[in-house]
């Protein structure tokens, strides 16, 4: 779901670049020494997880977990989607440099809004369905907002039945499921044995 450079109109990326630094401060701010060893761990995995990917047109599909970074690291989980990208484009070249900050925006925030969900619906009951509801849910918003981008920067990217937009919600429409039930399975097994690990 990164979006390479080039693809945007400057002064989408321009703007994504200024709102990122706003969502950064409000991640970043009360943050204690003891939460980094949590946020690198979860770091390494939304890194990792995003590598093994397939090209969609500007974009791409693979494992996003960025749901399961708000569930469990809450406010946190911007930074470390914020070190992931940064490695991402600057090693592997997946994504880019110049719309860093749409494609920060872009998975940021899905991940502060199902950390929030899940801890304002928190109960001991239905956690693997909950979770599950709220990794889908993510990917949704992350969609969307995608669309969003796209759709505004350049309207070649709607035309037509096999236009660029229509391909990448084809083809993340599996994902929603597939990353659903793989994030409910993940937490319900942290609920069991890590319970404190959930909802930073």
């Amino acid at each position: 779901m990164h979006i390479s450079d080039g693809v945007l109109n400057l002064p989408i990326a321009a703007t994504a670049a200024v709102v990122s630094v706003g969502v950064i401060a409000y991640s970043a701010k009360g943050l204690k020494s003891e939460e980094i060893p949590k946020i690198s761990l979860l770091t390494a995995a939304f890194f990792v997880a995003s590598l093994i990917r397939m090209p969609i047109g500007p974009s791409s599909v693979h494992l996003l977990l960025f749901g399961l970074l708000g569930i469990i690291l809450g406010r946190r989980a911007p930074l470390a989607i914020l070190v992931g990208l940064l490695m991402q484009a600057t090693l592997f070249q997946h994504g880019g440099i110049i719309v860093l900050g749409v494609n920060f925006l872009m998975m940021s925030i899905p991940a502060l809004v199902v950390g929030f969900l899940y801890q304002k619906y928190n109960s001991d009951k239905g956690v693997f369905i909950r979770s599950a509801i709220l990794g889908g849910f993510a990917i949704v918003i992350a969609l969307m907002f995608l669309i969003t981008a796209l759709y505004f920067s350049d309207d070649m990217y709607s035309h037509g039945d096999f236009s660029v937009i229509n391909v990448l919600v084809i083809s993340h429409i599996p994902l929603i499921f597939f990353e659903g039930v793989m994030i409910g399975i993940i937490v319900k097994f942290l609920y069991r044995t890590r319970p404190q690990l959930l909802g930073g």
